[in-house]
């Protein structure tokens, strides 16, 4: 049996995931980045995570086959940072959104609640979309609240809670 593609995405949305911005440079050095929630941690040793991006992208091989990436956790203040990334009009995102420089002048944008700077350690394909697995070679984070999106919407943590027992 297989399974509808509507179907398949509104089971999708009852998972929760943090927004990022993942961040690079073209070859011709323009800084770009793009919205994901598909990113997750891989290994601890050596320390790995992992983001999956369209290949229907206009920019994915800057991601796939560059040196290095960043992944930019956004706070929850930054959804319409989220948004510009995701939906992005005639004005390129980062002449609008402040960035520093990271390693090998990967942007990192200012006000995320976390970041990590990788290289590039591999790609594998992943039917529509790519799999790009990046080694952390820093990392840094901030008390802000995060970004979270589910069903269709982006969600907002108040407070933690403690599981029951």
């Amino acid at each position: 049996m297989s399974i509808d593609r509507d179907s398949f995405r509104q089971t999708l949305s009852r998972f929760a995931s943090g927004v990022t911005v993942v961040s690079t440079r073209r070859a011709d050095g323009t800084p770009i980045g793009v919205t994901v929630s598909a990113f997750c941690s891989v290994s601890i040793e050596p320390p790995l995570i992992l983001v999956c991006l369209d290949k229907a992208n206009q920019d994915v091989e800057a991601y796939a086959e560059g040196k290095s990436f960043a992944v930019n956790v956004l706070a929850a203040d930054q959804a319409v940072i989220s948004n510009t990334f995701a939906f992005p009009g005639p004005v390129p995102p980062f002449k609008t959104i402040p960035f520093s420089e990271g390693l090998d002048g990967v942007p990192i944008l200012e006000g995320a609640a976390a970041t990590l700077q990788c290289a590039r350690h591999a790609t594998h394909d992943g039917g529509d979309h790519w799999i790009v697995v990046g080694r952390v070679e820093e990392a840094a984070w901030t008390e802000k609240p995060l970004l979270i999106y589910a069903e269709g919407s982006y969600k907002f943590l108040s407070e933690s809670t403690e599981a029951a027992d």
